[in-house]
This record gives structure tokens, sequence and C-alpha cells, in this order.
């Protein structure tokens, strides 16, 4: 008899993944410094047993359990990536398969689901179906029991020994984390079924979403003690867990429970076990928020001692504008590799960005071999119109700056030069935004500076130009932008053009950054209180004042046709919402906080619009086109299908809501 869950048992096969990860892992590139990342080896031990006789053997089965870690910085991968509404791209595919883009599309399902972590199909957890979450569960109890046991492992001291439970502690807390985000309840496996477990052992129930959260919270909190602050031997434990990664994914944990799609959702009213048990509280709880308001701030304190701090552009001998390097400073929050960036408290060195890059990059120069810089990552026209005018507020809250035109064409003049090329024209929607706007974006007639500038300067530097006819216009199969804008953000700006390619640095995908924090810290708190506090001002302001915005309070009261919108609890709440989608857009978080706001089947529906860019001239291209109807399906669409197949072999477990 087949039972899918005969992953928790207790066996003697080899956990060996790390071949499969090697490739990623073990990246030679010029630059030194890149050598310093963890360092994850494959292991070859016959028995479980020999797995734990030596330190140098249990090591290996430590970065076996490492190495489930999702790819995010890999677009296939990354389960918020391509799945919402953020990025869309050629219904070629060519080379560029994302089935997160077919959920997308509408294509989900319970027979094959598409990004199924729980068992690793599909582009779940990571390539080659062989990462899914709960396989990557049973490798951390097989350490755990093991390590945990005094009497094996002689030669590891107990310093070391605790530091090492934290860690997988921790690993098992994330990969819980992972499924309850996708699925909402999810059976608990805190230890490994024996061998001679009986088939109604086997068979698994999901526990009330709630128990699944105290767990989970449980393990990090057990985890954090007995994690170093810092790393300090970065020569070969950079990507390590450490006390502020944990402490930040706790915040992130609880910040979810407290959302409204786990918080008081009546939708799930009915959505019980077969046993009768039900599986999500309904009634609302306000204090989860403070839970998730708390978390969030020990993390950022916990942080700020270890030394993270927002990223800021460290300069540079070229000749740039304030205005180059503000957006050097927004791009590099993301690109700056984690050894030298104060501001990626979790940087994952599992996960590497080459493929993403390239997939983002425009051709901005005929000499750019077509393939190397691919382009196909394209941001709907509604994400651009989602960032802020020049003046911190909404484009259609400013009473300053007229956008009821937005598509209409403008030509750009000499004081806008490093934005939109000097005499190029463009559409109006591409004038006057803030400075997220171009740091994040490309657009036909923008300005795109990169480390080999012509010029040496962000004057007469390169100009990406999409018309169909135009060096970056949708005219190579498959490599081309479906919508007119392009991802920016995500290119490290020491990428080189070259005419026998193109060269990326690659850096390891950022999974918690310190904007992300304060962002976090900001939103839980506003929702514990009457109306906001300083405390609630100062966080987004912090964000605001890197990305070259003054104060929430004084562009709202300047600028805003809704000048009072910041003293309310409601109306900041949209601000801190706005202010997030902005700030971590092209992170694949958006797909996450729209599900939890259970904003999805307001925001998911809208239609998918971008320019024509199958037309040469200005006066063509600048046509506003619907590319695509969402039709997201609510609440069926919010949480994941389970397999039905793992149904089939486990009749306790019970099906998500509408599936």
């Amino acid at each position: 008899m087949k039972i899918n869950n005969i992953l928790f048992r207790k066996d003697t096969a080899k956990p060996g993944l790390a071949k499969l990860m090697l490739a990623l892992l073990v990246i030679v590139i010029s630059i030194s410094s890149c050598k310093k990342y963890l360092d994850i080896v494959p292991d070859n031990v016959a028995t479980i047993d020999n797995a734990f006789t030596l330190r140098n053997e249990a090591e290996k089965y430590l970065f076996t359990c490492y190495s489930f870690l999702p790819k995010d910085g890999e677009p296939l991968l990354n389960a918020g990536f391509m799945a919402g509404d953020e990025i869309w791209t050629s219904l070629d595919e060519r080379e560029f398969i994302s089935y997160g883009w077919r959920m997308a599309r509408g294509s989900q399902g319970a027979e094959n689901p598409y990004l199924d972590a729980w068992n690793g199909r599909y582009q779940g957890g990571g390539n080659s179906d062989n990462f899914g979450m709960f396989k990557a569960i049973r490798n951390c109890n097989i350490f755990l029991e093991n390590v945990q046991d005094l009497s094996k492992i002689p030669d590891l001291s107990l310093n070391e020994r605790q530091r090492w439970i934290a860690e997988v502690k921790f690993l098992k807390a994330y990969y819980n984390f992972y499924l309850l985000r996708m699925y909402g309840p999810i059976p608990i496996i805190d230890a490994n079924l024996g061998i001679s477990a009986t088939e109604e052992e086997v068979r698994v129930k999901r526990m009330p979403f709630d128990e699944c959260v105290t767990y989970v919270v449980g393990l990090l909190d057990q985890a954090i003690p007995d994690l170093p602050q810092i790393i300090t031997d970065k020569s070969t434990e950079l990507g390590r867990i450490t006390k502020p990664i944990a402490l930040a994914i706790k915040a992130k944990l609880l910040l979810t429970a407290a959302s409204p799609l786990f918080n008081g959702n009546t939708d799930y009213s009915n959505f019980r076990d077969k046993d009768g048990v039900v599986l999500f509280n309904t009634t609302y709880d306000a204090g989860k928020w403070k839970k998730a308001a708390d978390a969030a701030k020990a993390a950022i304190d916990g942080a700020e001692a270890a030394g993270f701090k927002l990223y800021q552009f460290p300069g540079t001998t070229f000749k740039l504008s304030d205005t180059t390097l503000r957006q050097l400073t927004i791009k590099g929050a993301v690109t700056e590799r984690f050894n030298v960036n104060l501001e990626h408290v979790w940087a994952n060195p599992n996960s590497r960005t080459f493929n993403m890059q390239r997939a983002a990059m425009p051709r901005l120069t005929a000499t750019v071999v077509v393939g190397s810089a691919r382009q196909q990552l394209a941001p709907p026209l509604k994400i651009a119109e989602m960032f802020y005018s020049r003046n911190g507020v909404p484009i259609n809250e400013d009473k300053t700056l007229d956008f009821t035109n937005k598509y209409t064409l403008r030509t750009a003049v000499k004081s806008e030069r490093f934005y939109v090329k000097e005499g190029y024209t463009t559409a109006r929607i591409n004038f006057d935004r803030e400075p997220r706007f171009y740091a994040d974006l490309g657009f036909d007639g923008g300005i795109w500076y990169k480390y080999d500038s012509p010029t040496n300067s962000d004057e007469g530097t390169f100009v990406l130009e999409g018309k169909s006819n135009q060096v970056a216009g949708a005219n190579n199969f498959g490599w081309y932008n479906e919508t007119g804008y392009f991802i920016k953000k995500l290119v490290d700006w020491n990428m080189i053009n070259g005419t026998n390619g193109a060269s990326y640095r690659d850096y390891p995908w950022p999974q918690v950054r310190m904007a992300d924090l304060y962002l976090m810290y900001a939103e839980a708190l506003n929702e514990t209180l009457a109306s906001p506090s300083a405390d609630v001002y100062e966080y987004i302001n912090r964000i605001r004042a890197r990305a070259g915005l003054q104060t929430v309070q004084t562009s709202w009261a300047t600028y805003s046709n809704n000048p009072g919108k910041y003293t309310t609890k409601d109306g900041m709440r949209e601000i801190i919402q706005q202010e997030r989608l902005i700030e971590m857009a092209f992170e694949g978080s958006r797909y996450w906080d729209i599900k939890r706001w259970k904003r999805a089947a307001e925001m998911f529906n809208q239609s998918i619009t971008g320019w024509s860019v199958y037309q040469p001239t200005a006066s063509e291209y600048y046509r506003v086109r619907t590319i695509f109807n969402q039709n997201f399906v609510a609440p069926r669409d919010y949480l994941w299908p389970l397999r039905a197949y793992d149904l089939t072999v486990n009749p306790k477990l019970v099906q998500n809501p509408g599936w």
C-alpha cells in the first residue's frame, strides 16, 4: 500500500540532495568576495547511523537541512513572484516556463497543483521535484533526533551542538511557515514516525491554523537563545541562521496570522476536518496584532543591535548626479551583496539571481547579443501607476500635479534628463514621479545608468528605447517585453554589456530587509491603536526619507486632496499598504501581502494592461492595450489546493475550500 505520508517515517535512505544543489551553490565568479557564502556539501553517507558518528558527517547533514531553503532569487521558483498581478511575460514562454504565471492565468488545479511545495512538484520549493517542504521537515527531524542525543557525535562541542540544534529548529519552523502561508492549516510533524508505525498513525490530520502558528512560534522561541547575534567567520559561515533572522521570521509569521485572511475570516466558518474539528477560528482577535507588533519591534531592535540598517550607496569615483545616486541607493538595498549590505537581515546564499537579472534586463545597445538580455519580466501598467508622484502621494490624490490625462504624450526637457532622455517623447505618466519609480522601472525613453556607461557619468548614458523597431522592442521571439515596462530594480548596476553577451554581478536573494521590518512594525502597530502614533509615522518615514520623499504628514497635508488621511487608522492603513507595495515591489512580497490583507478578489481581478508594444511610433505605441483579464475566485484561490492524490492515500486530510 502506498501512503504519501511515509515521508515522516524514520528510515535509512540517503538524504543526499546536495548534489542537485552544488551547481547553484558553488558559483565561481571573478569577484573574490562572492566566495564567502555558505558552502553546502553533498552528503554521501550510507545510513543515518553513519551520518551522526563524527562532526564532519553530521555537518553535511546540517547543510542538507539548509539545502531545502526555497530559491526565491529564481523567478520560476519564487511562489510570490509570478503568481499574482505584478509581473507578466510572453505567451511564447521561451526558456521561461513559469507555473506561477500559469496560476496567474487561472490554470491552477487540484489534480497536479502548480508550485506544489507540499510535495515539491511543479516548481514548488525548488526545481527537479526534489524540494518538498515535508521532505525538508523530515530531514530536520532526523537531524534533531540524532544531534540532541549526547551519546552521538562525540567530537562535537556542546556549544556547537546547541547552535546546530537551534539552526535546524529554525529551518523546521521556516518550512512550516512556508506551508502555512500557502495552505493554511497543515499537519504538524514534530517527530518522524517509526518504521513500524501503523497505517492509522501514518494518516496524519491537518491541525487548526492557530495551533500551527503556536507550534511554529514555539520552535522559533526555542531556537533564538542559541543562535549567534552575527556571523563572525564570514569566510565560511555567511548565510547561516542568526538571531536577527529568527526574530524577523517570527514577526512575519505573527503578522500573517494577525491579517484579515487568517484573523476572523468568516469565509472559513464551515472549514472542518472529518472529525468535525474547526480548522480556522473565525472570531477576530485584536490581540494577534499586538503580538505581531511586539515581535516586529523585537526584530527591529535585534537587527539594529547587530548593526543592520537601511542601505545607502557608498559613492563612486564617477561623476554622478544626486538623482542617479538616489537610484543606486534604492536599487542597492536589494542588489548589493550581503557581505557589505547591512540592510540584508537575511540573504539566502542558496538562491542566486543570474537568471532573474537576465530575464529582467533589456537590450540597451544593438551590440548586446540577443538572449543575453531577455527583457521578459514585464510589470503591468497598473504597477507603474501604483508609485507615488514626486510629492510622495498617490497620483490620483496629488492636487498640485495633474495626472488626469496620464496616457497622453509629453517631451522631456533638460531638467528631466536624468530620468528621461532630453527631447524624447514618452507618456505623461512617466514624468513627475517619485525616485523609486525611476529606480525600479525601465520604460521607453527612460535613462538606465550602469557601471559601463560610455561617458563614465550619467550624462549621455544608456537610454531604453522600447518601440517595436528599436533595440529593446518586441522584435525577438519570446525575448521581449509584453507591457512596455521593465524591472530595473533587480539588475545590479555592475551589469556590463558586451559584444559577446552580457555579464551580471550575482547576488544572494534578500529574504528579509530592514525596510521590511519597519513596514511590518508600522502596519501591526497601527492596527493596535485607535489612531496612528508617532512610532507608526516614524518607521514609515525612515523608508520615505531613504527614497527621497518628505514625511507622510508633510506630503499629505501639503499635496493631497485628502489631507487628513494620515490622521485616521483606516487612512493610515491604506497609506502603509501602498507604501509596502511600492517599497517591496518585485521582491515576491506583493502576492502574499494582497492575499493576507484579503484584497485579492479586488486587485487580482483587474485587467492586465500595457502599451501597444508591437507598434513603431509614439502615437501607436502609447495606446493602452488589454493583455489579459484575470479571474481570481474567492475564497478558493486564497489557499493552495492539496493534490487530489494525497487525499486519496490519506483519507484524514481534507481539501481546502473551493477545490
